[in-house]
């Protein structure tokens, strides 16, 4: 059996969790995973695969079929997308849906140059979720659709906060409103804001003697992630944190509220829904069966 050679861009919880999912796809295989860190400290799970470094990734385009991105949506995407699509076939998770066409335009205009195949945000919101929302609202027109997410830990959030100064770690948590989900499915259709579906909440470990007001506010307004919700920050030690705080649990639905009949008498209900165990495990599994496609439609000349 042909194999698809995979590359790995990031070893986080992320990397982690498409090496593993490398192995129960037996068309694929994993040729190195590449990192900012020094490659030495890598341990991986996987025998005959090596950690390089990232500047070694460029010496290496004639033996990856696809890299795989696994870096932060709010810091390492935006610069690693485009790079890497001048060298690589790609798939990443990019998931700040508020940039997504912005981003899109910075990779495809490197892939198309460089005849490279390259699909962005794919993991499951954006990805999974956004295909169910596109089918439920052509299979029912005259209605509203709604995503809720959670409750469980938003990997891109989480990241987003442990980049701000004076942050040592941190874990947040999506939270959605039951009461607004309970109007969807009972089949009314409500405007809700963002801040009436889900509340965030975050659990941060500090740098000793860093300012606790000036972080939580850092939080509370950072656009894209946090300005739009109700916001709640503890501080507590790294050891509650890894005690407490380290599962990666996740989910979600999407639910399409919508009206059929003369007179818009009848109400009907699509509802799409994900529980996960992990979340970096299952949106890694993701990735990978968009990494499938990307090689295929490469070699297809797509």
């Amino acid at each position: 059996m042909e194999k698809i050679r995979i590359g790995i861009l990031g070893y986080g919880n992320l990397g982690k969790g498409v090496e593993l999912g490398i192995a129960q796809n037996k068309d694929m295989e994993l040729v190195g995973v590449f990192t900012r860190r020094s490659a030495d400290t890598l341990i991986l799970l996987t025998d005959n695969a090596k950690a390089y470094h990232i500047s070694e990734a460029s010496k290496m385009t004639d033996i990856i079929d696809v890299m795989v991105l696994c870096g932060g949506s709010k810091s390492d995407l935006p610069t690693q997308g485009p790079e890497f699509a001048s060298l690589f076939n790609t798939v990443d998770g990019y998931d700040t849906h508020a940039k997504i066409a912005e981003y899109y335009d910075k990779v495809n205009q490197v892939a198309a140059k460089a005849k490279k195949t390259c699909v962005i945000a794919s993991g499951w919101d954006p990805g999974m979720f956004s295909l169910n929302r596109l089918y439920a609202e052509a299979v029912l027109p005259q209605g509203k659709n709604y995503t809720f997410w959670g409750k469980g830990v938003s990997q891109g959030h989480s990241d987003a906060i442990r980049r701000i100064d004076g942050v040592v770690d941190a874990t947040q948590y999506t939270i959605p409103n039951e009461e607004a989900m309970d109007k969807v499915r009972s089949g009314h259709m409500p405007d809700f804001t963002t801040r009436q579906k889900h509340i965030r909440e975050c659990y941060v470990v500090a740098e000793e003697g860093a300012s606790l007001s000036w972080i939580e506010n850092e939080i509370k307004t950072m656009p894209n992630y946090f300005s739009d919700y109700d916001t709640i920050v503890h501080f507590i030690s790294q050891e509650e944190l890894d005690k407490n705080h380290k599962g990666m649990s996740h989910g979600g639905f999407v639910i399409q509220s919508g009206k059929t009949g003369l007179n818009n008498e009848n109400s009907q209900i699509i509802e799409y829904s994900l529980k996960l165990d992990s979340n970096p495990e299952f949106t890694a599994n993701a990735l990978l069966a968009y990494a499938r496609a990307a090689y295929r439609l490469n070699k297809e000349g797509n």
